[in-house]
């Protein structure tokens, strides 16, 4: 199992990934972040997408759907942004949040390794 550090890690060498966190989606906070930038506030964007997580469990409730996300996609002109829930005991009300360059990222290749990362978190 890794930790929140080494996922992040991993995160990070997804091709085109230019920011990641570990973000509690109860609280809002984000447990780790690893690059960013001036212009990619990682901390505030955990924030605003803990809301968006939110948003989309109590539509799914509402929808009385009985299903996980595995994940929920953000496509801006120049970057994409993957949130991913985790969904082992150890994940509980955490999300991976990967910020890519969407001209140097495969989106096919950056979700299945988010996957891999996602089962192997111990927090």
């Amino acid at each position: 199992m890794a930790s929140a550090d080494v996922a992040l890690k991993d995160a990070m060498m997804i091709e085109g990934a230019l920011g990641a966190a570990l973000v509690d989606y109860t609280s809002g906070m984000a447990l780790g972040t690893l690059g960013g930038s001036r212009d990619l506030d990682l901390a505030v964007a955990a924030a605003g997408n803990t809301d968006v997580v939110r948003a989309k469990l109590r539509t799914l409730e509402t929808l009385g759907i009985q299903d996980a996300i595995e994940d929920i996609l953000i496509t801006l002109g120049a970057q994409y942004h993957v949130i991913r829930p985790l969904t082992g005991s150890a994940g509980q009300g955490l999300f991976l949040y990967v910020v890519l360059d969407r001209q140097r990222a495969n989106l096919a290749m950056a979700r299945h390794q988010l996957k891999r990362i996602e089962t192997q978190v111990d927090v």
